[in-house]
């Protein structure tokens, strides 16, 4: 166990090209330290001599990278691009020679086609946005150094990782990976598809025909039973013991654009509430699902239950029917990450999209001090990479290769909607391998709404991981991290609007609905993404959205329950001082007391407008210790630095249990470890809540409390100026007003309030 200082953030001067304070992006990859490339694209050659199976080698000092190989062909195209650092040059001659394939393979004769070289020097520089380098012709020398028939079209040219070309490039530094696996070791963007909410209301059915119980329909027990690609869900069974069954229960489903997979609805009839048969079932594509985006109910269809028969529906002229109404609700936001670390507040439909507000750039530039996790090589190195996501942009960097100080430099920008959101970046050991998983070496969270509007933060960050041996520091990453506003008045307008879309409000989802959803959104994504090529692989999307963070931890349960308790140390305090007061001291401080209670309660209308200054004071007194630097994870309030055996071993055992027990106890245990997710879960919603209240006044977020020191200024005019028995009687009138007056939405305080930081940002 390291000190508590290894764990803090420390500020850092990289050498960039932007400046500590700007006005916004100033140009391109101006977060990041530049880094030169020797860049060759090898197109195509012409006229060489046949038979032979031709590809390019390319030989810079211990550098080699070839092109593959073409069978009996005496034009082959390649277009492919090869990248040399220049900081691992060995060599100031590159050669480009193209072999014969099956020579190589014969191993008799030389396989050296012709050959052709270039000084490194004397390349030519690019810097971008200008245009691609032309390629040229290039006449091929023989073994002699005599020109032979046949040429190579190729261009070189140096270069930075903001080429274009930088991304899809061969790099030098992954000649130790396989070719099966190079495309793994590249950067890529991702993005997550767009999730919809599916709801199925299942009303009634009409005419069943039972199969079982068929001169018996009171023991009969009917379910509806609903199915999307993988996933199925059943409704209670009905109350209604009839063939004309009632259940108006809603089941709810998430759906990814593009809608592959039909919706499978069918009614089960149970038997001794064990065996299922199908009585009937209909097929319903989702291009065929009305689209909402408002509250107004959609509309209710019958639809013809039939049996499928050789994996298609029997038509039938008499078919018993199924009551629903079926929608894809636009109007709500898919949640897919905890909402105290949520990246992103849209609503699925496009309709109802806001303007951005700014935008988000990040650059990642290097990582010190790296230590790999188990010993899974054998030169016991880092091959380390790094994702980062916000909102539904997934980035990856490229992998570099057998490094415990990896060097990225590449910098990325996404457009912000809403300031109160949180960036995050992980960084991943590459296991080159399907057999092998990405190891986790640690991530760092940022909330926007902290960051000073068009400053360039650069630090670095620890990498801290929990692991079933305790806490450890996997490293540290240099991160620049600048949020540029285009608009101050709509950046504080965000502050006054619902933190979610407006059918969250008006038609709630349960606690346990969005679990459900949000269980079935992070599979859908993981399995999104590990489709993709290069594929990001499922351990890494979960460690991501945090996909475990309901489970039960004890730690975690530890560590709310502190937060609460810090809570009250404002009452305590309150309590001593007024011990102090009553017990005179300081009499000089008891006087004063005297003297303001007087005051208070012979002029009661100053009481409102003293509260109003004071917390406006207390904002402005704390104005100079404000916070300079971004928060990051606290090992003390996690209490992750003095977690016992026993408490890593309950939170690293998965869910369900591997322990070996009677099957009765070990049932017993998850559900209380379930329960217990729950209770942890709601210490740390209370917590939260109670952080908010105390960060109006800590300058945590700028703008925030900017805004409420304002308001209270000018609210305590205003309660100067105004009666009390007047603003008592407008407020009371106002919260007592007719339903018909008021609107379904969150108050302004309440918006207001929960954009607020609080602590569980800095939480593992």
């Amino acid at each position: 166990m390291t000190s508590h200082e290894d764990f803090s953030v420390k500020e850092t001067r990289p050498n960039i090209s932007s400046r500590r304070i700007s006005t916004g992006p100033v140009s391109s990859f101006d977060l990041v330290e530049h880094m030169q490339y020797l860049y060759v694209r090898v197109v195509k050659a012409r006229e060489l001599p046949l038979p032979c199976d031709p590809y390019v080698e390319l030989k810079l000092g211990n550098y080699t990278g070839t092109t593959m190989p073409f069978q009996k062909t005496p034009n082959p195209v390649w277009n492919q691009v090869f990248a040399f650092s220049k900081d691992r040059i060995q060599d100031i001659t590159m050669e480009i020679l193209v072999k014969d394939r099956a020579v190589v393979v014969d191993g008799q004769g030389h396989p050296t086609i012709g050959k052709f070289s270039f000084i490194v020097p004397e390349a030519p520089m690019r810097i971008p946005p200008d245009s691609a380098l032309a390629p040229e012709w290039f006449r091929l020398e023989g073994l002699n150094g005599v020109k032979i028939r046949g040429e190579l079209m190729l261009s070189f040219w140096i270069g930075t990782q903001a080429d274009e070309a930088f991304s899809e490039a061969w790099h030098a530094d992954v000649a130790a990976v396989s070719g099966d696996f190079v495309s793994t070791t590249r950067s890529k963007v991702y993005l997550s598809p767009r999730l919809w909410y599916l709801r199925v209301n299942v009303i009634e059915a009409q005419d069943l025909i039972l199969k079982i119980n068929n001169n018996k329909v009171e023991a009969s027990d009917l379910l509806v039973k609903a199915g999307l690609g993988n996933l199925f869900m059943r409704s209670r069974v009905s109350k209604n013991k009839s063939v004309n069954p009632e259940w108006n229960e809603d089941l709810m489903f998430v759906a990814a654009e593009p809608f592959d997979d039909p919706l499978v609805v069918s009614v089960v009839e149970l038997v001794n509430r064990k065996e299922e048969h199908c009585i009937g079932m209909c097929v319903i594509p989702l291009s065929d699902v009305e689209r909402r985006i408002g509250a107004a109910p959609p509309a209710n269809k019958w639809y013809n239950l039939s049996m499928m028969v050789e994996g298609q529906q029997n038509d039938v002229k008499f078919a018993s029917k199924l009551h629903m109404r079926i929608s894809l609700d636009g109007g709500y936001h898919v949640l897919d990450e905890p909402t105290n670390n949520i990246s992103d507040l849209l609503p699925s439909s496009k309709l109802l999209w806001r303007p951005p507000i700014g935008v988000l750039e990040l650059g990642i530039l290097n990582a010190t001090g790296l230590s790999p996790i188990m010993n899974i090589r054998p030169s016991d190195q880092v091959w380390a990479y790094c994702v980062a996501k916000y909102g539904t942009k997934w980035v990856r960097t490229r992998t570099i290769v057998d490094s415990l100080e990896p060097k990225w430099n590449e910098q990325y920008t996404w457009e912000v909607y809403d300031p109160c959101t949180v960036i995050t970046i992980g960084v991943f050991d590459n296991g080159c391998g399907s057999n092998k998983l990405d190891l986790c070496m640690g991530k760092v969270r940022i909330r926007l709404s902290t960051l000073e509007t068009d400053r360039v933060y650069t630090n670095s960050y620890p990498l801290v991981v929990l692991t079933p041996f305790g806490l450890k520091k996997m490293g540290e990453i240099q991160l620049a991290v600048r949020f540029s506003c285009s608009s101050l008045l709509n950046l504080l307008n965000q502050y006054a609007q619902p933190l979610l879309p407006k059918l969250h409000y008006i038609l709630p989802l349960s606690i346990y609905q969005l679990a459900s959803l949000r269980h079935q959104a992070v599979y859908i994504i993981a399995t999104r993404l590990s489709r993709a090529e290069p594929p990001l692989r499922k351990e890494v999307v979960d460690y991501m959205l945090d996909a475990n963070a309901h489970l039960w931890s004890i730690r975690r349960s530890r560590a709310n329950f502190n937060r609460i308790i810090k809570l009250f140390d404002c009452i305590v305090a309150l309590y001593t001082w007024f011990e102090k007061i009553r017990k005179w001291t300081n009499p000089i401080v008891t006087g004063i007391v005297h003297i303001i209670f007087l005051a208070l309660l012979f002029f009661p209308g100053v009481i409102l407008p003293t509260m109003f200054f004071y917390f406006c004071g207390l904002g402005i007194w704390r104005f100079r210790r404000r916070p300079r630097q971004i928060s990051y994870i606290d090992t003390e309030l996690s209490t992750a630095s003095n977690v016992t055996p026993e408490d890593l071993a309950e939170e690293f055992d998965p869910f369900p249990s591997r322990k070996n027990s009677i099957d009765d106890l070990r049932r017993r245990y998850d559900l209380l470890r379930s329960l217990g997710g729950r209770i942890q879960t709601v210490l740390g919603d209370i917590a939260t809540l109670g952080e908010r209240v105390q960060s109006l006044v800590s300058w945590r977020d700028p703008r925030a409390t900017f805004m409420f020191v304002l308001f209270s200024f000018v609210a305590g005019v205003i309660a100067y100026l105004i009666p009390f028995r007047i603003l008592a009687f407008v407020a009371f009138i106002y919260e007592l007003r007719h339903p018909s007056l008021r609107i379904d939405l969150p108050s302004f305080p309440r918006n207001f309030l929960r954009r607020m930081p609080a602590r569980s940002d800095t939480m593992i």
